[in-house]
């Protein structure tokens, strides 16, 4: 037991862990507004003074108790489980992301901390293509969490090559789009590059040639001869962005094209497409006959 000290005038009780509270031995409850404070009503007001000082004083302390440790969360709901148990395909954008941070912050679950992070970039793309001072400002990440993305989106990219290189790019055009979405779609500025083939279509390298402004860059059809005359191509599919994000070709990308493809049948060398990369799929001109 332990003396408690007068709160608002109220009588001195002793209070008892195991068994309550009650008056100390010779001093009777003081009167109060014209009422007897009961012992009742003491272990009201301390339990609620209590209730209230730990809100206060030990706040941290109870966000840690709130905020549950995905640890505590039934196993079908963990990201990673859940992920493992259903695929990749199944998890929400906040949950894929909370896999790739591992781990929260004071308050935040790794869950939490995600969807926090996708409203503040306003989605995962945009997240995912920030430039590192923008990404090191935002809660939770910084320069080991920007290189570890980095490598990350790398080697998406170099598996998607990879998938290319094994097949004819006539045997997989949807690999051919997601290899150039992956490659252009982030690029703030205009990209001209080409994806130089063998004589069975298969990938022999990828080089951007021409950077320009915003939207426009120059192209010159002799350097595009000597780049695919370096490789030994036999044919190549064109491409550049538009980071506008509309993929629709421009009357001075079909003149372009159709003067690219004039200069590369003098070495022999086939234009297969000229693809146009945007926010949505990108937009081939073979396919609508513009080529």
């Amino acid at each position: 037991a332990f003396a408690i000290k007068p709160l608002h005038r109220l009588a001195l009780y002793k209070v008892d862990v195991r068994y309550g509270v009650r008056p100390s031995p010779g001093r009777p409850p003081r009167k109060k507004m014209g009422y007897d404070i009961t012992a009742a009503a003491l272990r009201q007001r301390l339990r609620s003074r209590r209730l209230q000082g730990a809100y206060r004083v030990v706040g941290a302390r109870l966000n840690k108790e709130v905020c549950m440790s995905i640890r505590d969360w039934p196993e079908a709901e963990r990201p990673r489980e859940k992920l493992l148990a259903q695929g990749a395909a199944t998890l929400t954008d906040a949950e894929l992301l909370a896999i790739f941070l591992r781990t929260g912050v004071a308050g935040k679950s790794a869950v939490d901390l995600a969807r926090h992070l996708l409203c503040e970039f306003g989605g995962l793309r945009s997240l995912l293509e920030a430039d590192q001072p923008v990404f090191c400002l935002h809660l939770g990440l910084g320069p080991a969490k920007f290189a570890q993305l980095q490598a990350v989106l790398e080697m998406g990219r170099r598996h998607l090559a990879e998938q290319l290189r094994r097949d004819s790019v006539l045997e997989s055009p949807q690999a051919v789009r997601n290899y150039l979405k992956a490659l252009l779609r982030h690029e703030p500025h205009e990209v001209f590059g080409c994806l130089f083939l063998d004589a069975k279509h298969r990938v022999l390298a990828f080089e951007a040639l021409f950077q320009g402004s915003i939207d426009s860059a120059s192209v010159y059809p002799r350097q595009v001869v000597k780049r695919a005359l370096a490789h030994n191509a036999a044919a190549l599919i064109l491409t550049h962005n538009h980071p506008s994000g509309v993929a629709e070709p421009s009357p001075a990308d079909r003149v372009l094209t159709q003067r690219l493809k004039a200069a590369l049948e003098l070495i022999e060398v086939r234009v297969l497409d000229h693809f146009i990369v945007g926010d949505g799929e990108p937009l081939s001109m073979a396919e609508f006959g513009w080529l």
